[in-house]
């Protein structure tokens, strides 16, 4: 038997053996199906997973989930137990939300989107267009804080300082050096609390950095990441390494409410009403924490 395929996925032109050759076609088509069908469940399987490497999320008053995705790059919004792409970047350096890092949510119940890429902040318009507002004047920003009147704090690791920037948009301001600030966010009180790899773990501060308190001495976490605030004004901090999220009351030791899997690397954190949600790059995910304590993928029917 002697079969010539005159390029690749053509069924054999030439079958010499009649009899051997009708089960050769057959074959040849169950490997091209076979074939289709694996890219099919391919195809199907990315857009269920979606999410590329997560890093971080933020919820609007709607209750909109916002998530930024370093490799998409950009932004994805689940709204109607589903997932969409809010924003899709370019994979071209230098564009916006090309490297997105961090969200928050304004004021107006605008989103923000801190970018590296651009060493740009960025609050989207109604059109869900990203508008620059520093002019490319802030260096990595990794974690942002709004306060009532508007005004936008951010932890650029760049130049290891907080700064602040107007509502309206403008030069950033330094309020405070603070280094490696990975976690950031704003008290009842409109104090900053932040989440260090410094010599302390967490510092609370004014706005305009002349207080600091510092509410968790020493390096107790493996490497923390983002932090929220619970309603009675507990501290809940993503650590990667530790594959753990901790609660801090006052002062106190911190305390795992959640440990090992399904946390692989967990980084974001935000709030869903009642819900915390966390989001872990190696896990492609975000995860909801259920009122039973356990942790589950935010998914197209969540």
């Amino acid at each position: 038997m002697i079969v010539s395929l005159d390029g690749v996925g053509t069924v054999g032109a030439k079958i010499v053996d009649a009899r051997c050759g009708t089960r050769l076609v057959h074959r040849q088509w169950v490997a091209i199906l076979g074939v289709m069908l694996c890219s099919c469940l391919a195809v199907c399987s990315a857009e269920e997973s979606g999410m590329k490497y997560p890093l971080a999320a933020a919820v609007g008053g709607d209750g909109i989930v916002y998530v930024a995705d370093r490799d998409l790059p950009g932004v994805w919004k689940y709204a109607d137990n589903k997932w969409s792409v809010y924003f899709q970047g370019s994979k071209k350096f230098r564009t916006p939300l090309n490297a997105v890092r961090c969200l928050a949510i304004d004021h107006e119940g605008k989103l923000l989107a801190g970018d590296s890429s651009t060493r740009e902040i960025y609050r989207f318009d109604e059109a869900g267009q990203p508008q620059p507002l520093t002019k490319g004047n802030i260096g990595i920003p990794m974690a942002m804080a709004v306060a009532k009147d508007g005004t936008i704090y951010a932890s650029d690791i760049e130049i290891q300082r907080i700064v602040k920037i107007p509502a309206a948009g403008g030069e950033p301001v330094e309020v405070t050096e603070l280094a490696a600030t990975r976690g950031l966010t704003m008290d009842t009180e409109g104090r900053l609390i932040a989440v260090c790899h410094g010599k302390n773990a967490i510092i609370r501060l004014s706005v305009d950095g002349k207080e600091k308190e510092v509410l968790l001495e020493g390096r107790p976490f493996q490497f923390s990441h983002h932090v929220v605030i619970g309603t009675a004004g507990e501290l809940y901090v993503a650590d990667g390494y530790a594959k753990t999220i901790w609660k801090i009351e006052g002062k106190a030791a911190p305390v795992a409410v959640h440990a090992g899997e399904p946390l692989k690397n967990p980084v974001g954190l935000a709030w869903r009403g009642a819900e915390l949600l966390v989001v872990d790059p190696h896990v492609k995910a975000v995860l909801r924490r259920t009122g039973e304590g356990m942790l589950e993928v935010l998914s197209d029917s969540k």
